[in-house]
């Protein structure tokens, strides 16, 4: 909750809360629980994006593309297409390993995963980042919320959101729901 917390005073959330979400039913359509820092994000933010840069993924969103669900069959046709041609990163050759897609990078086609191992909680589950047009992965020892704090308090050790801290360069942090930002659903 320390994780949390420090967010919400970098990043005030919507004032409107976003519509509550049937966890049971989400993991139960996903085939896997989820971890707990994931629904905190979830539940206090909703699907958006971060400093016009990290798009939140949200189970039932009412856009397609911030659908945790949506997502998640997309992502995995895919990467199984590409790995066909291309080897799987080193945290994926393990059997049953796989990743969830949880979050995307803004214009680029970069994907934030959680990479889950056999028989590893949940929570445990770390983040591993695909630049999404190349082979490049990038893995981070932590989980997705203190992944997502770290790239906005510039303490993230990775070689990507760099045009983050240059082009943007935010003195105030600033979440947008995926409503403001892409309009009323259907529309």
């Amino acid at each position: 909750m320390i994780a949390l917390d420090a967010l919400v005073r970098l990043c005030p959330p919507p004032a409107d809360p976003p519509p509550p979400v049937d966890w049971s039913r989400a993991e139960r359509t996903l085939g896997t629980a989820l971890p707990t820092d994931y629904k905190q994000l979830v539940d206090t933010y909703g699907a958006g994006i971060f400093d016009e840069t990290i798009w939140l993924l949200a189970p039932s969103s009412a856009y397609d593309d911030c659908d945790l669900h949506t997502q998640t069959t997309e992502r995995h046709d895919i990467l199984d297409s590409l790995w066909e041609f291309e080897d799987k990163p080193p945290g994926l050759q393990e059997p049953g390993a796989k990743v969830l897609p949880w979050a995307f990078e803004e214009g680029t086609g970069a994907f934030l995963y959680w990479l889950a191992r056999p028989d590893q909680h949940p929570d445990n589950w770390t983040v591993l980042y695909n630049e999404g047009r190349g082979p490049l992965w990038e893995h981070h020892d932590m989980g997705s919320l203190p992944f997502l704090l770290a790239v906005l308090t510039r303490t993230a050790e990775t070689e990507y959101f760099g045009h983050l801290y240059e082009a943007l360069d935010p003195t105030e942090h600033r979440f947008t729901t995926a409503r403001e930002a892409l309009g009323e659903p259907g529309q």
